[in-house]
Formats: structure tokens, C-alpha cells, sequence
């Protein structure tokens, strides 16, 4: 069975909590992603701030620039580990209505794992070549 370091996306934008989140709606934006993981100085995860999260900013009565990451975020998450195969990803993210799941190795971000990984792994496993 593929394990997720087999599929997941190597190359993640990520943030940090400090970043004012007007920052992180712009990369969010201009790299057409839907969420970026958050991480501390030792690339440990600590949390996640999307798109829906970052929704809210419509709502606030006082719309401050010093605003960070960290007010936005989510640091309930799931993640699993670069070593967990197909199935639980896939199980993960039928079960929840994310699109994306954080993968980690030894405790420090090491990938992404999103519905699109995780497609393009049932066509390689099903033997089923993907589109030129």
C-alpha cells in the first residue's frame, strides 16, 4: 500500500503565527492555495489557517492591521505522519470536510496531503495512467 510520503506534496508554503494575516491572504491569493500550515521556528506544526478561517475578517468590527496569523488560525488539526498509507488519508479526508492534511516526520512538517494527492495515488495504484 502507498504510504503517504509516496503521494503527498513535498513543496509547502507554510507561515508562521506571527505573520500579519493580511501577508497570508496574499500568498494564499497569488499561489492559488487553500490553506497554509503554521509552524513554529523548529518547523513543528501548530496549526493551519485556510480560507474559511480566514472568512471571518468580513466580520470584524475593527479592521487592525496588526492582525497576525495567530488569530486566525486553527491549532485543532489533523495530521498524520509521512509513514501512514493511502487508505487512512483517504478515510481522513472523506470523514472531514477539509481538502488538505498536514504530514509530518518526527514531529516537523515534511508535506501536504490533498485531495488531488490523493486521487492521482488511487489512479497510479489502480493502474490507470493519468492524462497527458
Amino acid at each position: 500500500m502507498f504510504k503517504t510520503r509516496d503521494f503527498m506534496t513535498q513543496a509547502v508554503i507554510c507561515t508562521r503565527e506571527d505573520m500579519p494575516i493580511y501577508d497570508a491572504i496574499r500568498i494564499l491569493a497569488n499561489r492559488n492555495i487553500t490553506a497554509l500550515p503554521v509552524v513554529d521556528e523548529d518547523l513543528r506544526l501548530v496549526g493551519l489557517v485556510s480560507e474559511k478561517d480566514v472568512l471571518r475578517l468580513l466580520y470584524d468590527k475593527e479592521d487592525r492591521v496588526e492582525k497576525t496569523v495567530a488569530d486566525y488560525m486553527n491549532r485543532k488539526i489533523i495530521s498524520f505522519d509521512v509513514n501512514a498509507n493511502l487508505i487512512d488519508i483517504c478515510d481522513c479526508l472523506m470523514q472531514y470536510p477539509f481538502r488538505r492534511i498536514p504530514i509530518t516526520e518526527r514531529g516537523r512538517l515534511a508535506g501536504i496531503a490533498s485531495t488531488s494527492d490523493v486521487i492521482r495515488a488511487i489512479l497510479k495504484l489502480k493502474h490507470q495512467e493519468l492524462p497527458d
